[in-house]
């Protein structure tokens, strides 16, 4: 995926100026419309390039942990949910990441992961308890690689940095409304008895706060379908099993539960779209955040055996009708015929032994204290935060 990182490392740098040329232009048309002096124009263009810059500054530093905290996201360790950290340590060699990612659990009933890491050795894979609850070992994995690929194509990265750009515009913009609606129009009829001209520069300025969060969030979103194909060819080349992935996703499709998490900055992030209150699952758009599921799918069952880039490339030629694989990957991809179909997963087979495990591991990465009492095995979850000591049984009486 050699095209695909150098793509993505100029789109960063486009990314991160072109949102920097918006902000700068919002700052300045705001300025000008609320002050009808070039003064004010200069000083707003100045003020939304200190915001900009701060921003990009934050994105690099803390980008990271702001979309997890977003999300909602607790980090565990391998002694709260083994199998699922296996896993991961299972596609971070197929992937030859330097370093284990960190590993999150969100308390969301609806099935979704994502990955973040502005570098590859300080990464982080985040999955919902809902996730962990309805899908098997090979299911996860293959989500589990597809956000390991995310990774390694240096997605998340750029993904990152254009969502907190991306929040700076729509801040800004809702400011400059704001300011507009409240004072901008008593401005506009005190200033040359009706200041016609002050108005039409309003209005041209409203136009441009309104368009400015359109137009970047259209260019976030184009990056985001574009780079869900790419994570599953990688996903698949890691697991050698595409099967296990587009199983994954079928079952993802089938779902009908709501996301807790619906920020427009963090939902391209998520393997899939995350759903909204009463919403169908077959959306799909310009403003979309995700390319269809029946794609995606069709395209992964499409390889025919082998699970080379160069096949995923074919596959998705022959559902699409384009390319999404560099011709330079294409070519140096050596082919591999698919793993056999694994033998059924061991351990929480049950849809509520999973979700039980991922339940538990969510708490203990939010620092509950597990206690058993010795007399009728009930398990006590005690919150970090409570002053006085579980000192019996609350079910049988028994001291602990």
């Amino acid at each position: 995926m050699w095209e695909q990182i150098e793509k993505n490392r100029r789109r960063s740098t486009f990314i991160v100026l072109a949102m920097g040329v918006l902000l700068v232009g919002i700052g300045t048309v705001l300025g000008w419309s609320l002050t009808g002096q070039p003064q004010g124009a200069f000083f707003g263009g100045v003020i939304a390039f200190v915001v900009w810059l701060v921003m990009w500054l934050f994105a690099q530093s803390q980008g990271d942990d702001v979309m997890l905290h977003m999300a909602g996201a607790r980090e565990i360790q391998k002694r709260d949910h083994p199998q699922l950290f296996n896993i991961v340590e299972e596609m971070m060699i197929a992937g030859q990441l330097p370093r284990m990612p960190r590993v999150f659990i969100i308390d969301d009933a609806a099935p979704n992961a994502f990955a973040v890491g502005r570098r590859q050795d300080k990464a982080a894979v985040a999955v919902t308890i809902g996730l962990l609850r309805i899908l098997n070992r090979d299911e996860l994995q293959g989500v589990v690689a597809h956000e390991i690929g995310h990774i390694k194509n240096r997605d998340v990265a750029l993904m990152t940095t254009a969502g907190i750009m991306l929040g700076a515009i729509v801040l800004l913009a809702e400011f400059g409304t704001r300011a507009m609606w409240f004072g901008g129009g008593r401005r506009s009829r005190d200033s040359n008895g009706g200041g016609g001209a002050q108005l039409i520069l309003m209005l041209v300025s409203l136009a441009l706060i309104i368009l400015a969060p359109i137009l970047a969030q259209l260019i976030y979103f184009a990056l985001s379908r574009r780079r869900e194909y790419l994570a599953d060819a990688s996903g698949a080349m890691y697991t050698r099993w595409p099967e296990g992935l587009a199983s994954a996703l079928e079952k993802l499709g089938k779902t009908a539960v709501p996301q807790r998490d619906q920020s427009r900055v963090t939902a391209p992030m998520y393997i899939n779209r995350p759903l909204r209150q009463g919403e169908r699952r077959s959306f799909s758009s310009a403003f979309s955040t995700h390319p269809p599921l029946d794609k995606r799918i069709s395209v992964l069952r499409g390889m025919g055996g082998r699970v080379d880039f160069g096949s995923y490339d074919q596959a998705y030629a022959s559902v699409t009708g384009g390319h999404v694989v560099g011709a330079r990957t294409r070519s140096a991809s050596q082919q591999l015929a698919a793993a056999a179909p694994p033998p059924p997963a061991a351990g929480l087979a049950e849809p509520r032994e999973r979700l039980r495990a991922a339940s538990d591991a969510f708490l203990a990465g939010a620092g509950y204290q597990r206690l058993t009492c010795q007399n009728c095995q009930a398990v006590l979850k005690i919150p970090s935060g409570r002053r006085q000591p579980v000192s019996q049984c609350p079910r049988c009486g028994a001291p602990l």
